[in-house]
C-alpha cells in the first residue's frame, strides 16, 4: 500500500497540478471520477486532459483498436460519443466481476453488448455529474441532456450515425486503482450546443442601476436591516486595579446616573440621542426625546402627558446596567 501511494505521488509531481485546464475539463476530471468511485468502487484519475473542436473526419480517426465505443443521445437529436479503451474498459469490468483490478494483459478480443450493459451505468452516471458541475456555466449547453443509447463493435459505423458538423472533443488519459492499469478515455459532443443554458442571474449594467426599481428594491433591503444601540444610563471609569477587583454582588456609585438623560449610542459610540427611563408591558422602557439632531423630539415638550402612547421605545427584558471604560 505504501509503495502504490509513492507511485501516485511521483506521478502527480511528474504532470503538475491535476486541477489545472478549463472550465469543462475540470469538471470532467471530477465528474468520470467520482462517477468510477460510485458505481464501480474503482479509484481513477485523469493523469492529462484536453479539450478541441475536431471535424467529423478527425473524430472518426480517434477510436483506437478493440476499443469501446458508447453512442450518446442528446436534445435534438444530436449523438455524441464516449470512447473507452481497452484497458480502461477492461479494468472496470474485472472490477465488477472479480471485486479487483489487475495488471494481467488485456485480452485481445472485440468489446461487446455485456462489456457496454456492464460499462453504461458509469457513462451515465459521469454525463450526469457533468451537467451538474457546469449548471451556471455557459458550457452547460453543449454538455446537457445527453445519455447512453447503444454500443458499437467497430468505429465503421460512425460515418454513418454522426452528423458532419464541428464536435468538441475532451480526451484524457485515465490511470485505474493507482496505476495498475492506464488507457484513453474521449468525449465527443457536437459543438454547437442545442442543450439547456445555465440559470444566470440577468447581467448588471448602470442603466439597471439607475433604473426606480433596483433603487426601490434596495430602500427595501436596506430597510429590513438589522440596527443595534445601547442605551447608557452613564459612563464610570475606574483604576485597572479597582477593575480587576470586581467581585459579583459589589456595589458601584453612579454619581452622574440620570434617569432622565439616558444615552442612545451606536456600536461606533456615536450618540445617536437621548431618552428617559420608563417602563412598557411589565419591561424597561426607553421614551426618546432627544433625536440625533440634538433637538426635542416635540418642540414646546419634554415630558410626556397621560395618556401618551409610546411609540419610539427600545425595549429591554433585562435591568438596565452601568457602562464601564
Amino acid at each position: 500500500m505504501t509503495g502504490q501511494v509513492l507511485r501516485r505521488k511521483v506521478r502527480v509531481v511528474q504532470r503538475g497540478p491535476a486541477e489545472g485546464g478549463s472550465v469543462p475539463e475540470r469538471a470532467w476530471r471530477v465528474a468520470f471520477a467520482r462517477a468510477l468511485r460510485d458505481e464501480v468502487g474503482l479509484q481513477g484519475e485523469f493523469a492529462s486532459l484536453s479539450i478541441a473542436r475536431m471535424s467529423l473526419a478527425e473524430v472518426l480517426d480517434l477510436p483506437p483498436e478493440r476499443a469501446l465505443i458508447l453512442t450518446l443521445e442528446g436534445p435534438e437529436l444530436g449523438m455524441g460519443l464516449l470512447i473507452l479503451s481497452a484497458e480502461v474498459m477492461s479494468g472496470m469490468v474485472e472490477m465488477m466481476t472479480l471485486g479487483r483490478c489487475t495488471s494481467q494483459p488485456v485480452e485481445a478480443r472485440k468489446p461487446t453488448r455485456t462489456d457496454a450493459a456492464m460499462v453504461a451505468p458509469v457513462a451515465e452516471r459521469a454525463l450526469r455529474n457533468l451537467e451538474a458541475a457546469l449548471e451556471a456555466e455557459a458550457d452547460l449547453v453543449w454538455t446537457s441532456d445527453f445519455h447512453f443509447a447503444s454500443s458499437l463493435e467497430d468505429a465503421r459505423p460512425l460515418a454513418l450515425l454522426l452528423e458532419d458538423i464541428p464536435y468538441r472533443v475532451v480526451r484524457g488519459r485515465l490511470t485505474l486503482a493507482d496505476g495498475v492499469r492506464e488507457g484513453g478515455v474521449v468525449l465527443v459532443l457536437p459543438a454547437e450546443g442545442r442543450g439547456r443554458k445555465p440559470d444566470m442571474p440577468p447581467e448588471v449594467t448602470p442603466e439597471s442601476l439607475a433604473a426606480p426599481v433596483f433603487a426601490a428594491k434596495l430602500a427595501a433591503q436596506v430597510e429590513q436591516a438589522q440596527v443595534r444601540f445601547d442605551a447608557v444610563l452613564t459612563r464610570l471609569t475606574l483604576p485597572i486595579a479597582d477593575a480587576m477587583a470586581l467581585t459579583p454582588d459589589m456595589v458601584l456609585a453612579l454619581p452622574s446616573a440620570a434617569l432622565d438623560r439616558i444615552s442612545l449610542e451606536g456600536l461606533d459610540g456615536r450618540k445617536l440621542g437621548e431618552g428617559k427611563l420608563g417602563q412598557q408591558r411589565g419591561m424597561r422602557a426607553v421614551r426618546l426625546t432627544v433625536p440625533a439632531t440634538g433637538h426635542w423630539a416635540e418642540p414646546g415638550r419634554s415630558k410626556p402627558m397621560p395618556g401618551d402612547r409610546l411609540p419610539d421605545q427600545t425595549e429591554m427584558s433585562p435591568p438596565l446596567a452601568a457602562t464601564g471604560t
